[in-house]
């Protein structure tokens, strides 16, 4: 029985980076010696176990021989004479394919150091194609990592895209790597490797849509929507967003995708067909509602946050209550952030001054402010208090206009 520390472990710690979960592969038992020495049972297709002391996971060595189209069609087999190199060919790309003896010395049969030294992403073997869930996870590595995708897996990623394993993904998988991603530090890769793979026009049509559709050069010196939606993810890392946030950011201009070709560059009316598109694609990945209403938020209103310091303070206060900002603070802050980092995301533009954000926040803080309780101690109630605190919010805010233009 020998126990060897493998996959992100050893890749998180050959790049300096903190271990999170340490996983083990154990050659040369069996479930039973497993148990034997106090392990707990705990995978019901895997032979996985749990240690008695750590609670790390311990998997026997093992091979997967694909059965059915999807992620879920294997059939595993683990024995005492499975190898490590064995397990560890199974296993997606060459950086997750390295392991460490109990001694300390490193088992890199696929050459994923070097790989890792390089910022490759690679695949371990042609049974990668196998399993449509690495189009995704290859997606997300770079996206964390920052590393370009090998030049021969990019090719078998188009082929298992044309060959339909794609569309076999499930939407909360699909969801769950989206998520994932959106954390990273560079979001905009994984959007990247899906539409270079074309996984992005299978999976998120919407989004792919968008590339090759222009907009107006003197508000988007970019061009292309895009590449628009690109930088505008790019600057979510820069303001630090929350992954919703990012979600929201990724899918604010949607609506620019059904404009008519020929109302090109102009995108009049994109906001309200893009909140129908935000339905959908949140509807298909079974987005959580927060992600879906903060999105939806950002994809109607980001107009009217760039001409915030314009509007009418009656307007202010209606823009406020649509995104539900007095009763939700936290969201009407990603809220703002969303729609900055859409300012911000445009070729040279990245450093200019976004007033309207905090500008924002001071007059929802001003009309939050106030209460109704002076007016029912003086004997109101209903619509008449109602009425009052809106006109009090009305003028607190046309106040704050007069301080601040």
């Amino acid at each position: 029985m020998e126990t060897y520390l493998v996959g992100g472990a050893v890749r998180d710690d050959l790049l300096g980076r903190p271990v999170i979960d340490r996983d083990y592969v154990v050659v040369g038992s069996t479930p039973q010696e497993m148990e034997a020495r106090g392990f707990r049972r705990v995978g019901v297709d895997f032979p996985v176990f749990l240690h008695p002391e750590t609670h790390c996971e311990y998997a026997l060595a093992r091979t997967e021989r694909k059965t059915a189209p999807g992620y879920r069609g294997f059939a595993v087999h683990a024995d005492p004479t499975v190898t490590l190199e064995e397990d560890l060919r199974r296993r997606d790309l060459t950086i997750n394919a390295m392991a460490r003896a109990e001694d300390g010395a490193l088992i890199d049969p696929y050459g994923g150091h070097a790989d890792l030294r390089a910022g490759i992403l690679r695949h371990v073997s042609p049974a990668f194609a196998e399993d449509p869930v690495r189009i995704l996870r290859v997606a997300r590595f770079a996206a964390r990592f920052g590393f370009t995708v090998a030049a021969e897996t990019m090719t078998l990623m188009r082929a298992m895209v044309a060959s339909g394993e794609a569309s076999a993904l499930v939407p909360e998988r699909v969801f769950t790597e989206l998520d994932r991603a959106l954390g990273e530090p560079h979001p905009w890769l994984f959007v990247e490797v899906l539409r270079a793979c074309g996984a992005l026009a299978v999976q998120f049509p919407e989004i792919d849509r968008l590339f090759g559709i222009p907009q107006p050069p003197a508000h988007h010196p970019e061009g292309d929507t895009g590449v628009h939606v690109l930088l505008a993810l790019r600057q979510t890392v820069r303001l630090g967003l929350t992954p919703r946030a990012r979600f929201a950011v990724l899918l604010h201009d949607l609506g620019k995708g059904l404009t008519p070709r020929a109302e090109w560059p102009a995108h009049k009316g994109h906001e309200a067909r893009g909140v129908g598109l935000v339905d959908a694609v949140c509807a298909r990945l079974k987005a959580p509602v927060e992600y879906r209403a903060l999105a939806r938020a950002v994809a109607g209103y980001h107009l009217q946050v760039h001409t915030a310091m314009r509007l009418r303070p009656a307007t202010v206060l209606r823009l406020i209550e649509a995104v539900d900002g007095f009763r939700r603070p936290g969201r009407f802050l990603e809220f703002l952030g969303a729609c900055e980092a859409d300012a911000r995301g445009r070729s040279g533009l990245e450093d200019r001054p976004y007033p309207q954000a905090p500008w924002l926040r001071a007059a929802r803080d001003a009309a939050a402010a106030v209460s109704g309780r002076d007016w029912a101690a003086r004997g109101l109630a209903g619509d008449q208090i109602r009425e009052r605190i809106r006109a009090a919010r009305i003028d607190l805010i046309a106040a704050l206009k007069t301080d601040e233009c």
